[in-house]
C-alpha cells in the first residue's frame, strides 16, 4: 500500500511472514519501525539483528501518533533483536546514555567514483563544474527549501542542481519545484551514468538536513573527491570534521555566507575534496562494512570462527523504503 503511515508496517510483516518460511538463521531488520518486528522470528528460533540508520521519530514529516510508534520503536531496538547495530558514534552513544545497551558500531559503506566525462547532464542543461548539487529526496526534513533560500541570496552564474524525488510529501515538493529557473534546476531521482556525471562533475555538495543518521548521498560525493558542506548536527560533524565543512543547522544567511566563499575559493574546494576521498577510503569502504557485520552475525551465533551458518538459507533483510522492495536474500 503505497501509504505513508502504512507501507512500511505491511511491508515489514509481510516480509517477516516469508522470511519464518524459509529457516533463515539471521534475520536482519533496518529502521526503527522495522525493528518492532524482530521479536518475532526469534519466537520461530532464528536470531535478529536490528540496524538503526536513525532517530526517525524526530522526522518531521510524521504527526504525534506516528512519532509516538518509533519512539516505541527505538526501545524494541534494544530490547527485542539479539544483537543491535548503530550507522554512526553518536547514535551509539545516545543507546549507551539514554538505553544502558552495548550495541555495534557498522557504518554505511561509501562509493569512490572516478571522474566521468559530461555527456548526459549536458542535454539536462546542467554546466560541468559551474553547480552546487544536491542529492536525496525532497522533503522539509532534507531542508530543501533552506538551500534554496541560501542560493537565491547569492550573486553568483553558477547553478544550483536539486535531483530527487518526494517521499509521501507532494506538496512540499511541488512547492520547491516552482523556483526551478536557469540557475536552480530541478531534476527527478538520477541513477547510473546520470547520477556518476552529476556527482562527478559537481563544484560542491550540500546537505541542508534537520536530522540524519548516516547519509549515503554524504559518502558518496566525498567519495567522489567532492567538497562537502552539510548542516551541523553531530551525524554529520562525525563524517565531515576536518574533510569538509558545516553551517549552522536551519540558517539560510549562514549556508549562503558558506556558499559564497566556497565558490569564489577553487583551491580550498579541491583540497577539501582530495580530504574527503581519503576519509572514505580509509574508514566507510564496502569490503570492511561487510566484514564487520559478518563478524557481528557469528559472535550473535556464538561462534569466533568462519564456520558455515546452520540453514541453507543463512540471511534475510528486512528494511523501511519509500518503494517497496522484495525481501532480500544471500546463500
Amino acid at each position: 500500500m503505497r501509504s505513508k503511515h502504512f507501507e512500511t508496517v505491511i511491508h515489514t510483516l509481510l516480509s517477516t511472514a516469508h522470511a519464518l518460511t524459509q529457516n533463515y538463521d539471521v534475520v536482519h531488520y533496518h529502521c526503527l519501525g522495522p525493528a518492532l518486528f524482530s521479536l518475532l522470528p526469534r519466537l520461530f528460533g532464528s536470531k535478529t539483528a536490528v540496524t538503526v540508520q536513525g532517530l526517525d521519530w524526530q522526522r518531521k514529516k510524521w504527526g504525534r501518533l506516528a512519532s509516538a510508534v518509533l519512539r516505541v520503536g527505538e526501545r524494541a531496538s534494544v530490547r527485542f533483536p539479539n544483537l543491535t547495530m548503530m550507522v554512526s558514534q553518536v547514535l551509539q552513544q545516545r543507546y549507551r546514555s539514554v538505553h544502558g545497551a552495548e550495541t555495534f558500531y557498522i557504518p554505511n559503506g561509501g562509493v569512490l567514483r572516478p571522474w566521468r566525462e559530461p555527456r548526459q547532464i549536458l542535454e539536462l542543461g546542467v554546466e560541468p563544474g559551474r553547480y552546487v548539487l544536491f542529492l536525496g529526496r525532497f522533503s522539509p526534513g532534507k531542508g530543501c527549501h533552506l538551500l534554496v533560500e541560501a542560493f537565491q541570496q547569492l550573486t553568483t552564474d553558477v547553478q544550483l542542481v536539486m535531483a530527487g524525488a518526494s517521499s509521501y510529501c507532494d506538496n512540499y515538493s511541488r512547492e520547491l519545484r516552482q523556483h526551478a529557473s536557469g540557475r536552480i534546476r530541478m531534476l527527478d531521482w538520477v541513477s547510473g551514468e546520470t547520477l556518476d556525471e552529476l556527482v562527478t562533475n559537481a563544484m560542491i555538495f550540500v546537505l541542508p538536513s534537520d536530522l540524519e543518521g548516516l547519509s549515503l548521498a554524504l559518502l558518496d560525493a566525498m567519495g567522489a573527491g567532492l567538497c562537502v558542506l552539510a548542516s551541523d548536527v553531530p551525524e554529520n560533524r562525525e563524517v565531515v570534521e576536518g574533510a569538509g565543512f558545516t553551517f549552522e543547522r536551519g540558517n539560510a544567511r549562514d549556508l549562503a555566507d558558506r556558499l559564497r566563499f566556497l565558490i569564489a575559493n577553487p583551491a580550498v574546494r579541491e583540497a577539501a575534496g582530495r580530504t574527503a576521498r581519503k576519509r572514505i577510503e580509509d574508514l566507510y569502504q564496502w569490503p570492511k562494512v561487510a566484514a564487520n557485520i559478518e563478524k557481528a552475525y557469528y559472535e550473535m551465533m556464538g561462534s569466533k570462527t568462519r564456520e558455515p551458518l546452520t540453514s541453507r538459507r543463512a540471511v534475510a533483510a528486512v528494511r523501511a523504503v519509500d518503494t517497496p522492495i522484495p525481501v532480500e536474500r544471500t546463500g
